[in-house]
């Protein structure tokens, strides 16, 4: 598994089973880097200089808009696709009456053959989100689903395989 040059470990403090984790999705994947995201201006600063090289972003009227850009997403990248989306469970009458349903061992072996290589050439992302507001007054009575992501690029052009493992929490931090 190659990295990208300004990420050539996990961080220290990352899980080791989180490692192990992006590891395994890293070797069934085969991206040509991988990049842990840290959120740091830093980053940002270098994923924008990326995106305007590779014109995904266009810079807009610093005068008029400073810090902004144009983004023009992609007509095939799409966050779901009905006739593609699934819930996998033992019973298909688990998967309600408005869903698609498949076999959970059926789906995971057409995922793993759709993941095997899919990433070559590619940067993996690994972004760590929380789907909560983390900073709630109300925070003690939601579990919060937090975890890590990985995702083909800063701005995928093209289907995103976005691979997600949650953790569940009720702690004021994920």
């Amino acid at each position: 598994m190659a990295t990208a040059p300004d990420r050539l470990a996990s961080p220290s403090q990352a899980p080791p089973e989180l490692r192990r984790w992006v590891e395994q999705v890293a070797s069934r994947t085969r991206p040509e880097h991988v990049h842990w995201c840290d959120g740091s201006d830093a980053e940002y600063r270098l994923l924008i200089r990326q995106m305007l090289a590779s014109k995904d972003l266009l810079e807009l009227n610093p005068a008029t808009h400073p810090g902004c850009y144009l983004h023009r997403s992609h007509p095939s990248d799409v966050a779901r696709v009905e006739h593609l989306t699934f819930v996998c469970s033992e019973a298909k009458e688990d998967a309600g009456p408005n869903n698609h349903w498949m076999a959970p061992a059926e789906a995971r072996r057409k995922m793993e053959a759709l993941f095997d290589g899919c990433m070559r050439g590619r940067t993996m992302y690994v972004i760590p989100y929380c789907m909560g507001p983390i900073d709630w007054h109300h925070r003690h009575r939601l579990r919060l689903n937090c975890g890590v992501g990985s995702s083909r690029s800063p701005r995928a052009r093209g289907p995103i395989i976005f691979i997600g493992a949650t953790v569940r929490t009720t702690s004021t931090a994920c």
